[in-house]
């Protein structure tokens, strides 16, 4: 069954590969980053700069729809998170906590001192992270299928997750790019561990600090995500999302949740969410 699942989701993201493998200007780079040697990349240049944040086993390659839709109005500055892309793993735990001081680290070192962040899956959460502790960083904040408690997914989808070892990606995209393009393709199998042990692990944080964040928030989902639609609400409420007092002035933080879109077809809807993520970082904080 799971690898049956693995199979249809890596037919589901050709896609992205197909449309990823081309050349372009864009700057490319690696800094010295909290003990990592991160590859980046800048694209385009004007405009605010937004950071993007990839999803659990991907890397900027996979992000390059959403990338270049970004680009045509503003800087894009992507990376690849620890263990993953073209940045090499180090001996440590990968952890939302760890993950966030290295992007606000590498924001420093690219001269970014604060930029709209767009996060996907694992990267939404870790935008959440870098949005609690490094407030200053993130002038607004777009989160797609994140979540910021272990129960905000399907109990069967977390079940399924602790079952995978690198042999059910065999033949998948994800396996098929991390060994074209990493530092050390045998790794992949620690990758995998490493990222299982973050998904199983019990995410709890505390709603307080979900509350507390000062970016205004765009929540994005899917309703056949692996995230529960509720959770994305219950992100939404803490984020002061609402009724509106007067029924015509929104509140800073929106919500959106795609009609017939599954977890993966999420970042195949980028018609959808280029122009919807454009239109929210274009908005002045009040």
């Amino acid at each position: 069954m799971l690898k049956k699942t693995l199979a249809a989701v890596a037919i589901a993201i050709g896609f992205a590969f197909a449309l990823a493998a081309f050349a372009d200007s864009a700057k490319t780079g690696y800094a010295n980053v909290n003990g990592l040697k991160m590859y980046y990349e800048v694209h385009g240049s004007g405009g605010k700069p937004v950071v993007v944040l990839h999803g659990a086993y991907m890397s900027t390659v996979l992000m390059r729809p959403m990338i270049d839709g970004l680009a045509k109005s503003r800087q894009v500055i992507a990376m690849d998170l620890q263990a993953h892309g073209r940045t090499a793993d180090i001996d440590q735990p990968i952890t939302y906590e760890q993950m966030a001081d290295d992007v606000a680290a590498l924001m420093q070192e690219v001269g970014v001192a604060q930029a709209d962040v767009f996060g996907y899956s694992m990267g939404a959460a870790l935008g959440y992270q870098l949005a609690i502790r490094h407030p200053d960083r993130v002038r607004r904040l777009a989160g797609a299928s994140g979540t910021y408690k272990s129960e905000g997914m399907y109990p069967e989808v977390i079940a399924m997750i602790g079952q995978m070892t690198a042999a059910s990606f065999a033949g998948t995209p994800w396996e098929t790019e991390y060994k074209k393009i990493a530092p050390k393709p045998e790794d992949f199998p620690k990758l995998v561990e490493k990222l299982v042990k973050l998904d199983v692990t019990p995410q709890d944080w505390p709603a307080e600090d979900i509350k507390a964040i000062k970016a205004p928030t765009l929540v994005i989902s899917a309703d056949a995500d692996v995230v529960r639609p509720e959770h994305s609400v219950e992100i939404f409420r803490l984020r002061g999302g609402g009724p509106s007092a007067d029924f015509m002035s929104a509140p800073t933080t929106e919500l959106a949740i795609l009609p017939g879109t599954t977890h993966i077809g999420l970042m195949e809807r980028t018609d959808l969410l280029v122009p919807m993520v454009s239109a929210f970082f274009d908005k002045e904080n009040k």
